[in-house]
């Protein structure tokens, strides 16, 4: 097959490909990826574009040597990133990664393409987001992880410093979802520095610890800690926190400020002025970090990632609760009934799509307080017919944060 007609083909997939290279140049290899990757495929979910570049003893002739380094410096000079964590998702697109299947017993090179549809695809949460990568995936039946495959935490670890820094911050909106990033970073890396500690004592890892340590660089996960810890002090600096990170923040300067003076007592008890003079400098750093925190004026959260879908629900769910508060007291029809049954059906798709809408490390008090805080703006909207409610400053700092919350006219409760 010419490299025209290779590339015609990689360019009308609509699922995962195998292509074998056997017999052709590098110059033809080069010409194929230039082809067939120099635009974005016209596809609006991920797939993988597997190139077989060698094989074994048997089949090794078949293969040019310098197969596999034309596929990888073409797509190099096309800006895609190789990235051995790279997996069958979106936010992979542009990437690369050499395989070996010992099974088979061929190599192959594994682009996931950039694609038309992904900036269109929208994000956040776990579905449909990066989940589905796997630390030390080396095929389809990749050996299990000390991270759970498919997590925030699976990815921001594994992933290659380009698609994190690419992916983080928009998955990450929040300030607290930057506070779980880093400590899910941390974590990470404290790991490694165990495996680093059994393997100075000449223990062996297992394979999943080896796919760990092969894995995830200890370097990158410090640069990036440090891209979080900045994000967050800016986020902070502009003021862009819910009254609930505000509070948060503002407890935590004050029991700071508490601890150092009584460090300060205790210097001046035993006499240690140096020490006492370094406590005064750090506690006023401490108060004006306070002061700057008193200031700002909380934001709302974010809102939901379905809102507008919500809102259509919600305005379908109106006439509905009408049609149940003019009938009590009363028998109701067959007919309203009927219309009525409708209504635990639309309940039941808000709070599905209220789910799916968490973010990425939005543990389940916060993220309850965002789901209700929008909606007590939906309540206030109902409550003006259509009108607009006023904006609240509180920001996800609203009552009922982590305990149940209740969906507007229905008894059901939900936990989150």
């Amino acid at each position: 097959m010419s490299s025209h007609a290779t590339a015609t083909a990689i360019r009308g997939a609509t699922e995962s490909e195998t292509i074998d290279l056997a017999g052709h140049s590098p110059e033809n290899i080069k010409a194929t990826m230039n082809d067939a990757f120099s635009e974005p495929l016209p596809l609006s979910d991920m797939i993988r574009i597997t190139f077989i570049t060698g094989a074994g003893k048997l089949g090794r002739q078949r293969y040019d040597d310098g197969a596999a380094k034309a596929v990888t410096s073409a797509l190099r000079e096309l800006g895609y990133e190789e990235d051995r964590a790279a997996s069958c998702v979106v936010e992979c697109g542009g990437t690369f990664k050499s395989q070996h299947d010992t099974g088979k017993n061929l190599k192959t090179i594994v682009v996931f393409p950039n694609i038309a549809g992904a900036a269109s695809s929208g994000g956040g949460g776990l579905n449909g987001t990066m989940g589905g990568l796997s630390i030390g995936e080396m095929d389809d039946s990749s050996s299990s992880s000390l991270l759970p495959s498919g997590t925030p935490e699976h990815m921001v670890a594994a992933s290659s410093m380009g698609v994190f820094e690419r992916n983080w911050k928009p998955k990450c909106t929040a300030w607290t979802q930057k506070k779980g990033c880093l400590k899910a970073l941390e974590s990470v890396r404290a790991i490694l520095d165990e495996l680093d500690g059994k393997l100075l004592q000449g223990t062996p890892l297992s394979d999943a610890e080896q796919d760990l340590y092969d894995t995830v660089s200890a370097d990158d996960l410090v640069k990036k800690e440090a891209i979080v810890k900045k994000e967050m002090a800016a986020q902070v600096e502009a003021g862009n926190l819910t009254k609930r990170e505000k509070e948060m923040l503002l407890h935590q300067v004050q029991e700071k400020i508490e601890s150092i003076k009584a460090e300060i007592d205790e210097a001046a008890k035993e006499g240690k002025e140096k020490k006492k003079t370094k406590l005064i400098a750090t506690r006023e750093k401490a108060e004006a970090r306070q002061e700057m925190l008193e200031k700002i004026t909380p934001v709302q959260p974010h809102k939901m990632k379905h809102e507008p879908e919500i809102q259509k629900l919600r305005a379908e769910l109106r006439p509905l609760q009408k049609l149940e508060d003019s009938a009590k007291g009363r028998l109701l029809t067959v007919k309203e009934t009927t219309t009525l049954g409708r209504k635990d059906e639309i309940l039941e798709a808000i709070e599905a799509l209220e789910e799916s809408s968490r973010g990425w490390f939005e543990d389940d008090e916060t993220f309850g307080a965002r789901v209700e805080f929008w909606r007590s703006v939906a309540k206030g909207r109902e409550k003006g017919k259509g009108g607009t409610s006023k904006k609240s400053t509180g920001g996800g700092g609203g009552g009922g944060a982590g305990g149940a919350f209740k969906t507007a006219g229905n008894a059901k409760t939900t936990r989150y």
